[in-house]
């Protein structure tokens, strides 16, 4: 199956980014991709009941129904921007939604992440993550006129963005190292994460983990194809080189994505 995975795009937040994104489902719709992969984060904010989705998600939602109808698949990784995703409303109008995703593809085990809960020491914020996405807080969602409940979740969503903020632009490299190795120690060859919005890449013999760079700034995205073997690419789906920070511990991978 070839995969087009998509980090962090938050739709809703910048002119029109709705619109580029409709493109995008619909290039991969007619180019032969089979499954497109949100890894946390797809808007400004997606809760799981229709009373909360801005017209911003109703025009992407209208792209996913046209693309599934031509048999590609959407599934969502939760980010912390996302609530409640398995809601019936919105269920009816993807394939799965997750907190972790594995796949097989060319002998090559995946993992997908958002990446938000990696920092074990963010104490604040998983807490706060915990309540928002609570219970409770999913009841008060189904219950609250939408004007409320609106502006509940929005507060919500400032107090994590504030609380992980720290973590999320100066990347908890330890804490990424590790979980890395845990899910190498499960047979996973390459996890993907998003959150951090930039890339960082860590490598040890076959394994490898990546931040995949967020689309909200970069518009860039990764393939992968069925040999196993993924790329960075653009909107147009022509790749792209992945150039790294100083903290990846790898050399760039050739202009045409990291290829083994």
């Amino acid at each position: 199956m070839k995969r087009l995975i998509i980090a962090d795009s938050h739709v809703g937040q910048k002119p029109d980014d709705a619109g580029a994104m409709v493109s995008v489902v619909e290039r991969a719709a007619a180019g032969g991709v089979e499954e497109i992969i949100y890894l946390g984060d797809a808007f400004q904010y997606l809760i799981g009941m229709s009373k909360f989705w801005t017209r911003d998600v109703l025009r992407v939602l209208e792209s996913w129904r046209k693309a599934r109808t031509a048999g590609l698949t959407i599934g969502l990784i939760e980010g912390n921007r996302d609530f409640f995703l398995d809601a019936p409303e919105l269920a009816n109008e993807i394939d799965w939604s997750a907190r972790v995703r594995d796949f097989e593809t060319g002998g090559r085990q995946y993992r997908l992440v958002h990446g938000d809960l990696v920092n074990r020491r963010d104490l604040q914020y998983r807490f706060w993550s915990t309540i928002s996405k609570s219970a409770v807080a999913r009841m008060w969602a189904q219950l609250l006129p939408r004007p409320v409940a609106v502006a509940i979740v929005r507060h919500m969503e400032a107090h994590l963005a504030k609380t992980n903020r720290k973590f999320r632009y100066k990347k908890p490299i330890e804490d990424l190292k590790r979980s890395a190795g845990e899910s190498w120690a499960d047979g996973v060859g390459t996890v993907f994460w998003g959150h951090f919005h930039t890339p960082w890449m860590w490598r040890n013999g076959d394994h490898e983990a990546l931040i995949i760079p967020a689309w909200l700034e970069s518009r860039s995205s990764v393939m992968v194809g069925e040999d196993g073997g993924w790329s960075l690419v653009d909107e147009e789906f022509r790749p792209q080189r992945l150039i790294l920070d100083e903290e990846s511990n790898c050399v760039p991978p050739a202009p045409n994505g990291a290829a083994r």
